[in-house]
């Protein structure tokens, strides 16, 4: 301990002196007792909805490091302008988000109800994302198996580029030509091409008849809707930014020709029973229905989009099982696209074929993205394996280098999505209550790998 001197100035008497040491061990005392009832409010448990609001706040304050980390907020303004106000440091938020995982841990799950239990685990993998995506802020390399776990809570399990040659045979065999299998491809792909004087009336076509095919099996809010935009200078085909209160803004990328084939791709993933019902009905049920906060909040790079990516993928063969995708297209969006019908059987055999080489995508991110390849390389193979031509190939490629692994959610979510649904029984009704479960419940990835059951409570 140091010895207390006086200033020269003061020369206090014995009295003097001897209430001043009093007073000096009282505020030490105090201090301590401040210090100690403060570690022991950090050493107590979390309340769901404390931790929930907490969950938010650092989420909105990660977002300023990053933008479009959060890629959705419709919660309290007021929450989003503190975090605007004071930008915290990255070191502080990761203990942050340390301290709040360690204290939610502490909340005994066996004293929750099933829907609060997926409820603390759906925090405890957000956060644990969080603080992957704060080391990657602050400068750490990860590898590609690595990085997918952390930020999406899965370690995806990729094939040899050389298990997808089969099918490159085998769709080489269907299409006559010369020249490489890619060009061909494209060139057949090509015709397919959406004029862009009747893009507008065919996205909008087959959007509402996504809609009408969802709401057959899950009730929306009566007041939902959308609004569609086709912008350029993106990376990605297309976009969902959902605004909060059952509205959604729907981009279409229109830097290269839309084909027809992607219509109904993008009218389930972006919109019905894609990210537009998962985000309403998060918000319709959990955060409105229950008052959980943290469903008024969406980073990008957290468990959440293995969940979005891969329910958005599987809802189109959901909404459109065995030939009813063929028969909308060839009845409906050729005659719309002013394209020939009689080609519609073709091309939909061609991109099923393709669709067996989806998994070839994930396998040269991470040889990319691992370093193994250059750019180049990369762009090269996802044109062979791909099908693409070079422009959407790179498209691809830069989709990658941006979002890096994110790519895993389309893929491998699709997968586990798939998997999960398909074990809920053998009808359409099973199928999509199972689907509605994913949509509406805080679900993260390892509960797809279980058997599908509800948690209603």
């Amino acid at each position: 301990m140091q010895d207390l001197d006086w200033p020269e100035s003061f020369h206090p008497t014995t009295s003097e002196a001897a209430m001043a040491l009093r007073l000096l061990a009282l505020s030490l005392t105090l201090l301590a007792a401040c210090s100690s009832g403060q570690r022991l409010a950090a050493d107590k448990p979390a309340t769901l909805d404390a931790a929930a609001e907490q969950y938010v706040r650092l989420t909105l304050s990660i977002g300023e490091h990053e933008p479009g980390y959060v890629d959705a907020y419709y919660g309290p303004a007021e929450w989003a302008d503190e975090a605007k106000s004071v930008k915290r440091p990255l070191a502080e938020l990761r203990a942050a988000v340390i301290d709040l995982d360690r204290r939610l841990h502490r909340i005994d799950t066996a004293s929750l109800s099933a829907m609060e239990a997926k409820r603390k685990a759906f925090l405890s993998a957000q956060l644990a994302a969080a603080r992957t995506r704060l080391d990657m802020l602050a400068g750490a390399k990860l590898s590609f198996d690595d990085e997918a776990e952390g930020l999406f809570a899965v370690r995806p399990e990729l094939k040899p580029l050389s298990a997808y040659d089969p099918i490159l045979a085998e769709i080489d065999a269907r299409l006559a030509g010369t020249g490489p299998l890619w060009k061909r491809f494209d060139q057949r792909s090509s015709r397919t091409a959406i004029p862009s004087a009747r893009l507008d009336g065919v996205m909008r076509a087959s959007i509402d008849e996504c809609r009408r095919r969802t709401v057959r099996h899950i009730a929306l809010p009566h007041d939902e809707r959308f609004t569609l935009e086709f912008v350029t200078k993106q990376t990605w085909s297309g976009y969902n930014w959902y605004k909060g209160n059952a509205t959604s803004l729907i981009q279409i990328n229109t830097d290269l020709p839309v084909l027809i084939s992607r219509a109904v791709d993008l009218g389930c993933h972006e919109g019905y029973p894609g990210h537009h019902v998962l985000n309403m009905l998060l918000e319709q049920r959990l955060y409105k229905g229950r008052g959980w906060v943290e469903f008024s909040v969406y980073p990008l790079y957290s468990p959440q989009s293995l969940l979005a990516e891969g329910s958005a993928n599987y809802g189109i063969e959901l909404a459109f099982p065995g030939e009813d995708r063929l028969a909308f297209e060839a009845g409906t969006l050729y005659p719309l696209a002013g394209l020939d019908p009689a080609t519609a059987a073709q091309d939909f055999e061609l991109l099923q074929m393709r669709n067996k080489l989806s998994g070839a995508r994930l396998t040269i991110a991470k040889d990319y993205l691992d370093g193994r390849i250059t750019r180049d390389e990369a762009v090269k193979l996802t044109q062979k394996y791909q099908l693409l031509s070079p422009e959407r190939a790179e498209q691809s490629i830069d989709f990658t280098g941006k979002y890096r692994t994110y790519v895993v959610n389309y893929g491998w979510g699709l997968d586990l999505v798939r998997r999960f649904v398909s074990s809920a029984g053998a009808s359409p009704t099973d199928h999509w209550a199972a689907m509605e479960r994913i949509l509406s419940e805080p679900t993260i990835p390892s509960d797809l790998m279980q058997p599908s059951t509800s948690a209603t409570k």
